[in-house]
């Protein structure tokens, strides 16, 4: 019998969350059965979309939904035999009973000179949600122009490297300074803060003065309004998330922009990447191999103890930090005390999180 650490949704969020709104549990789990394994979890994956759909998903008293990648610890099924890695969707607990069917195995050529957290960031989901936005809804072309809001956030980041990767012009939003520079350093043809200009309109335009062809919608808000305005005839828009609005207790109003679509003909799809799974295995392949070829780069924020995920969520939702947020939830003595820091991304090398002395966590 294993004791497995959950922590629950003592509350449902109201306003910015609140580590008081989680509680930590300890249960028991049985040995797994014929056809189960039981899984430890190594990595969590913390987004954006865990605080904006928080109360479609789950009900108070329930474990916090999210992402893991896992490791086989025990196997009663020949297809994920024990050291196995895997991902599942089994939310913020530290060990997991499965039957297999929700378990997605990891590449088996994953080369070791990339984070297994990865699978979490720009070879997981967040790589899986740009690249699709990309390709199946906006079906971008090589010489177009792309906007990208939320530019340099574990998706928008990987939005505009596909872009480049495409041939496309890619201009980004972000909102601070450092995640300009930031983008200018993945290649972005233009990037802006939107916190600083006087004008969302007069930025868009400077980004490109003859229009967007396409624009990945990651955040609602005044933004989106200026955003419509700057479209070309024909445009298309993936809307992928809301972030401005996530954290509203009343529904925020804007201008309706239904003139603007219509004149236009614009083409709006709200989407998620489960939509196209079938393809996971094809397309994790694809974002691996740039990585691999250092056309993909994808900085990491790692907190190291599962005890840490409540306040490393509420880190990430603050925004002020570069890269994919990654919990690393197996005990490491070394790294209990870490300083959480974000390390840019070196083709061939281990993205870090760095202790106070100065090492690095493999």
């Amino acid at each position: 019998m294993v004791k497995a650490k959950t922590w629950i949704l003592k509350k449902h969020f109201e306003g910015f969350p609140k580590e008081s709104d989680f509680e930590l549990k300890v249960v028991d789990l049985p040995e797994p059965r014929d056809g189960e394994v039981l899984l430890e979890a190594q990595f969590l994956s913390l987004d954006p979309y865990q605080r904006g759909f928080s109360k479609m998903f789950i009900k108070e008293g329930d474990v916090q939904y999210g992402g893991q990648v896992a490791k086989v610890i025990q196997s009663q099924n020949k297809a994920f035999p024990v050291g196995r890695h895997v991902f599942v969707h089994s939310g913020w607990r530290t060990h997991t009973l499965s039957d297999g069917s929700d378990l997605t195995k990891l590449p088996p050529n994953w080369p070791k000179d990339v984070p297994l957290s990865m699978a979490l960031g720009a070879i997981g989901m967040p790589g899986l949600t740009a690249l699709y936005g990309l390709e199946e809804v906006l079906q971008i072309k090589a010489g177009e122009t792309v906007l990208v809001s939320a530019a340099a956030g574990a998706v928008g980041a990987v939005v505009g490297q596909i872009c480049k990767i495409k041939g496309c012009k890619v201009v980004g939003s972000a909102g601070s300074d450092a995640k300009v520079a930031y983008l200018k350093e993945l290649g972005f043809d233009e990037a802006f803060n939107y916190k600083t200009v006087s004008s969302l309109e007069e930025a868009l335009k400077a980004g490109s003065p003859d229009g967007y062809d396409c624009y990945f919608e990651n955040v609602a808000g005044p933004f989106f309004t200026a955003a419509l305005s700057q479209m070309k005839k024909e445009g298309r828009i993936a809307v992928c998330g809301a972030i401005a609005v996530y954290n509203d207790t009343t529904p925020q109003t804007c201008p309706f922009p239904h003139l603007s679509i219509i004149a236009k003909h614009l083409t709006l799809e709200g989407f998620t990447a489960k939509k196209w799974r079938h393809k996971d295995e094809e397309s994790l392949q694809r974002l691996l191999t740039w990585m691999k070829e250092g056309k993909l780069k994808a900085p990491e924020v790692v907190t190291v103890g599962f005890e840490k995920t409540p306040a490393a969520f509420l880190r990430m939702l603050r925004g002020n930090d570069i890269g994919k947020h990654i919990v690393k939830a197996v005990r490491c003595s070394v790294f209990d005390n870490a300083r959480q820091i974000h390390s840019h991304y070196i083709p061939n090398q281990q993205v870090a999180s760095v202790s106070q002395s100065g090492s690095k966590l493999n």
